[in-house]
């Protein structure tokens, strides 16, 4: 995406709250705990100090130069630290509990919206961003755009425990006061020192993220292509070379945060000794009280933490802003489909196809169906031809709405895709794409999809699809657990059980794009067998290259070059299309010379 190249613009403390904004709009309660428990942390946190200010004045000075301490007064002090101890305990555990709920509720939130965003959009719209891409919009942006949530409450509650210390310190010396407060303007030129050299770094590191898991994805992906062609050291040094990219790149953020926190650290405790040096000189002259200087010299090491706890804020927001962007671009991306509120009649008989004036386009410049027109009737088959590259598969992905036309239209029963609501062609048309997908479970799950679904009606759908023998045969049956993409399947058993995922939902409308490519002829043909005698229940599109195939279509559609060629029987397009005649001749050569 180009974002995530893109150098960060404008403020980003400013882009860095506004993030934050919408957390606490979204969660106000959870918001307002946590607060009210920073809050109540930072103002007993100030009492400490004028705990310890009163107990210098009225119980160590008096008992230097009395000999004596009253034990009422001990037990008094005791009192005092021991409840403020306990009350700031409370505020503690009220702040990290409604930060670490708010912060876990802002990332579910915006991982659903996100996926729900990647299945809004069209095929068209994933076929331009790769999934590692996707897999970091959803996992590792999403935690970098909330990190800043777990130091917020705390951050708040220590500017309100800043304002109570400097009040108290403006009151016990105003002096004494201003001279520690000068540590601020110091503070503010190095925060901003800092967000301008990481800012560009954090967007950086957010991206090299992204590819990361582009390059593990296609490793994974493509295990077998990788070992069998002896690549193992290709792909790890491509992974590598991006790995020691983002490592370089957390370095160098690491070496300015490395030196960023201890300055911010230090620059109070370099006050508290200026304010300690003067203070020592205003009591020799009389101008203020040791409880004084004690007071303020405790207040400023108070007002370092609050320094802190900003600091570790505004140091998350960099990545913050550049995660929360994003996650943005996924959520702002236009392309979802519309939908209407209209459904296909469920009746017993196949569906009618009416297919008029296709045009699409991945590249404008070079349009890859013109002017597609054709019908089919009711439980009638039709099988369509082609070379590579002419159509085929992009065909059955308008007929099925995976990407909606340039111009024109498919419709059923008279239909147009378009105007159905939302999941409405799936209950009536069914597609068995060329690469059969099977999930990490078992062959029942495969199936049926979490659909509930009898048992008796699986099978049914595995005897059609021919796949009922192996499956029986198979350790636990239907609840024979298949493996990641059906890795102890054969090409073959994993179109078979594809097919009877499709077939179980008895669609009036089935589309097959090679769905039986790894499958032996003799197979396949008892496949197609069992399809044509439930016909009339079901209209079939077969995207086809054996000439057994073929030859039971009631129909032929020559596709060549993206528009319609020629349409006719099988027999019909041999006789008089040549081009026709030596594709499929073409196609039977090769797959004998692949048996032998």
């Amino acid at each position: 995406m180009s974002d995530d190249q893109a150098v960060l613009q404008g403020s980003t403390t400013r882009e860095g709250f506004a993030v934050l904004g919408h957390a606490v709009r979204r969660e106000p309660g959870i918001f307002a705990l946590s607060t009210l428990g920073s809050v109540l942390f930072a103002v007993l946190t100030v009492a400490d100090a004028w705990v310890l200010g009163w107990s210098t004045d009225h119980v160590v000075i008096p008992a230097f130069e009395d000999g004596e301490i009253g034990a009422g007064l001990l037990w008094a002090v005791l009192g005092l630290f021991v409840g403020v101890a306990i009350l700031r305990a409370v505020g503690i555990v009220a702040r990290r509990l409604g930060a670490g709920i708010m912060q876990y509720r802002m990332q579910a939130h915006t991982r659903r919206a996100v996926t729900r965003q990647y299945l809004a959009l069209p095929m068209e719209w994933h076929q331009r961003h790769p999934t590692g891409q996707l897999l970091s919009n959803a996992y590792s942006d999403v935690e970098a755009a909330w990190g800043p949530i777990a130091p917020l409450p705390m951050a708040l509650g220590t500017v309100v425990m800043m304002v109570i210390a400097v009040a108290q310190m403006l009151l016990a010396d105003v002096v004494m006061a201003l001279v520690g407060l000068l540590v601020f303007p110091a503070v503010v030129i190095a925060n901003l020192a800092y967000q301008r050299l990481a800012s560009p770094l954090m967007t950086r590191a957010q991206g090299l993220r992204a590819e990361i898991s582009e390059i593990a994805h296609e490793s994974f992906d493509g295990a077998m292509v990788v070992k069998t062609l002896g690549r193992e050291t290709e792909e790890t040094t491509r992974f590598a070379a991006k790995a020691d990219q983002l490592r370089d790149v957390n370095i160098k953020a690491g070496r300015i945060r490395a030196a960023f926190d201890p300055t911010l650290a230090s620059l109070p405790n370099v006050g508290v000794l200026v304010v300690l040096a003067v203070g020592v000189e205003r009591v020799t002259t009389g101008a203020t009280d040791p409880g004084d200087v004690v007071t303020v010299a405790y207040l400023l090491t108070i007002v370092s933490f609050p320094i802190r706890a900003i600091g570790w804020l505004l140091g998350e927001f960099p990545r913050s802003v550049v995660g929360f962007r994003r996650t943005e671009a996924v959520l702002a991306a236009t392309g979802s489909m519309e939908y209407g509120d209209r459904r296909i009649p469920a009746v017993e008989h196949g569906a009618r196809l009416d297919v008029a004036g296709l045009q699409y386009a991945y590249d404008a410049d070079a349009p890859l169906l013109t002017g597609v027109s054709f019908d089919v009737e009711p439980g009638r088959t039709v099988a369509v031809v082609g070379a590579t590259a002419s159509g085929k598969s992009t065909l059955t992905s308008l007929m099925t709405r995976l990407v909606d036309p340039d111009a024109g239209q498919v419709t059923i029963d008279g239909i147009d895709l378009r105007d159905l609501a939302p999941g409405a062609l799936a209950e009536s048309v069914a597609l068995v794409p060329q690469t059969a997908f099977l999930f990490d479970d078992t062959v029942r799950g495969n199936v049926t999809l979490g659909a509930d679904i009898p048992d008796e009606q699986v099978w049914a759908a595995l005897r059609d699809a021919q796949a009922d023998g192996f499956v029986a045969a198979l350790g636990d049956g239907l609840g024979t657990r298949l493996g990641e993409r059906g890795t102890s399947l054969s090409g073959g058993q994993r179109q078979r059980i594809s097919l009877a995922r499709a077939l179980v939902r008895r669609p009036r409308l089935l589309i097959l794009d090679d769905a039986t490519s790894a499958v032996d002829p003799e197979v396949e043909a008892r496949i197609l067998a069992s399809l044509r005698a439930g016909s009339s229940d079901t209209t079939l599109v077969v995207v086809a290259y054996r000439k057994a195939t073929i030859g039971l279509a009631d129909e032929v559609i020559h596709l060549d070059d993206g528009a319609i060629a020629d349409r006719g029987t099988h027999a019909e397009l041999l006789d008089r299309s040549p081009a026709y005649a030596r594709l499929v001749n073409a196609y039977e050569q090769a797959a004998h010379e692949e048996s032998k």
